[in-house]
């Protein structure tokens, strides 16, 4: 019995791992969301990083931006600790999150910036800390709060304050977060000048150029599907 010339063969057929003629080949895009239980580990996790960090900058006498930074410069000049002043200057920015980002959002930026404050008082209980040099304060607090915001954003939260309104800006008018929250660190950081000495406040600027260049590098729309 003869063979069957390649003319012959089914329609149907085709090479293996090659789409048949007029088919597109499937593209497959899913996004799985995180666990209830993955966000709250991930929360635990991004804001005791973050307060490790600014523990690491109030300890050495340094600040950062945002409304941390204002906090922290806040205990320059009043009696109260950093962790009921860094309630107090989230305050007015939790209606703008309620606006833009809705409740579920701010609900969980509410819990972070809790955290935070609550995590502030557990390092000062358990981690007594001495001297600690500036320049390795300024550097690795920045770090370790560059990274939990990294965490925080990707469970769907914030730190409040600045961090709601670069997120905004990022959404509505396509400026990167790390960039938008880098202008407004500066600012705040200059300020700083009114209690600190020149080099301080350079070496603080230095930090948060450290801190925003992590956000800017990792934190992108569309980068991660999760």
């Amino acid at each position: 019995m003869p063979s069957a010339s390649p003319s012959s063969a089914s329609p149907s057929s085709t090479s293996p791992g090659r789409p048949e003629a007029g088919l597109e080949p499937l593209s497959v895009d899913v996004t799985i969301p995180h666990h209830p239980v993955e966000d709250v580990l991930g929360v635990l996790t991004g804001t005791f990083l973050a307060s490790l960090g600014l523990y690491l900058l109030q300890m050495a006498g340094a600040v950062t931006g945002g409304t941390a930074g204002l906090a922290l410069l806040l205990t320059h000049g009043t009696p109260l600790p950093f962790a009921v002043l860094f309630l107090l200057v989230n305050v007015p920015f939790f209606a703008l999150a309620v606006w833009k980002k809705g409740w579920a959002f701010t609900i969980r930026t509410v819990i972070c910036v809790a955290l935070i404050s609550g995590f502030s008082l557990v390092h000062h209980h358990f981690l007594a800390l001495g001297h600690v040099p500036l320049v390795y304060a300024v550097v690795g607090g920045n770090l370790l709060v560059g990274v939990g915001l990294l965490i925080i954003f990707r469970h769907r939260a914030s730190l409040g304050g600045f961090n709601v309104l670069a997120l905004i800006l990022q959404e509505r008018a396509g400026l990167r977060a790390g960039y938008v929250q880098m202008a407004m660190d500066v600012v705040v950081i200059l300020l700083g000048a009114l209690v600190m000495d020149w080099p301080r406040v350079l070496l603080s600027a230095l930090g948060g150029v450290i801190l925003n260049a992590v956000l800017a590098l990792n934190h992108r729309p569309g980068r991660y599907r999760a």
